[in-house]
């Protein structure tokens, strides 16, 4: 555990110097767009090209990993709306906690994360649950935010918006066209190679700053809005269907499907299990802000499957590495 936990110990520390110099000032809130721009269309989309280009596309897109990543995902999404709907929590609220229990921060803190634990075949479950939660998961929540009220009509405008939203994203268009390559045999030239190279490089530190700093500056808007902490009964669910009940269900399901004959590798297993034991993505409070959500109860939510994943997701670790053989 404690070789876990000298692993593991950097990544968050990131995240923790990003929300201090935010949280303090130190760096204007202005400049974290520009951070945020630099990680979401330049560095990462490098880091997961090269992940895709280096990966069979076997792999790549494996059915498998969806036939158990995508019902778990739509489980957590109907639980979490169902126990959270009530006279002050409505559907856009509600919806915006399911993203936020469903949708774990994957490209920002998992890929660097995960490789730096179990090496680079990690990156093909990996990319297969990034696809379904951007394309399926976040379109159907936002879908859902909009039955405060609006109706089918204005639920079906929001899905529509946001499936563009993921046709302009760069990140699956980086593991596609990786993909693609990869599958055609194809390699960049030198010069191109190097510089999509040093970009990605970049994109672990970066990125991991970024997560608190996003953080730091969402809860520092929600204050100023009169957002303040929220009733435990409103967040606690949430957090704890994240840190535990997520990568539970990914992996009775995966065993599951393994001992009925699914062709699920069991090292796969252990990589989307461990992605569902990450803390929610950081990026959903900017999305419940544009949409009008209770931004404090979404921030408070990532806040602590953030702190709390240092340990939860250390243990995950040490819980399933040694059994993958």
């Amino acid at each position: 555990m404690l070789d876990i936990l000298k692993v593991t110990f950097p990544f968050f520390a990131l995240v923790l110097c990003g929300y201090v110099a935010a949280h303090r000032r130190w760096m204007p809130l202005q400049a974290i767009g520009g951070l945020n721009t630099f990680v979401l269309y330049f560095a990462l989309p490098c880091m997961l090209f090269r992940f895709g280009a280096s990966t069979p596309v076997a792999r790549l897109f494996d059915p498998a990993v969806g036939a158990v990543w995508l019902p778990v995902s739509l489980a957590m999404v109907a639980g979490t709306i169902a126990v959270s709907l009530n006279a002050r929590i409505r559907w856009n609220d509600a919806s915006f906690g399911a993203l936020v229990a469903a949708f774990p921060n994957t490209g920002f803190l998992g890929v660097p994360l995960l490789v730096a634990l179990l090496g680079p075949a990690v990156a093909g479950p990996m990319i297969a649950t990034v696809l379904i939660d951007m394309v399926v998961i976040s379109s159907l929540c936002i879908a859902l935010s909009r039955l405060d009220g609006a109706g089918q009509g204005g639920a079906a405008l929001a899905a529509r918006k946001a499936l563009k939203g993921v046709a302009i994203n760069p990140l699956p268009w980086s593991i596609l066209i990786g993909g693609a390559m990869s599958g055609l045999g194809l390699q960049l030239v030198r010069p191109v190679d190097a510089t999509v190279g040093l970009l990605a490089d970049a994109a672990s530190p970066v990125a991991l700053f970024t997560i608190g700093a996003v953080l730091a500056r969402s809860r520092l808007l929600a204050a100023s809005e009169g957002q303040g902490v929220r009733p435990g009964r409103d967040v606690w669910p949430v957090i704890l269907a994240k840190l535990f009940v997520h990568p539970l269900l990914v992996f009775g399901v995966g065993t599951a499907g393994i001992t009925l004959g699914l062709p699920l590798d069991p090292f796969a297993l252990v990589v989307i299990t461990l992605v569902a034991a990450l803390p929610s993505a950081s990026n959903v409070a900017i999305v419940a802000e544009r949409f009008g959500a209770d931004t404090g109860r979404i921030v408070q939510i990532i806040m602590w499957t953030t702190a709390a994943a240092f340990l939860t997701l250390s243990s995950a670790v040490a819980w399933l590495v040694p059994a993958r053989g």
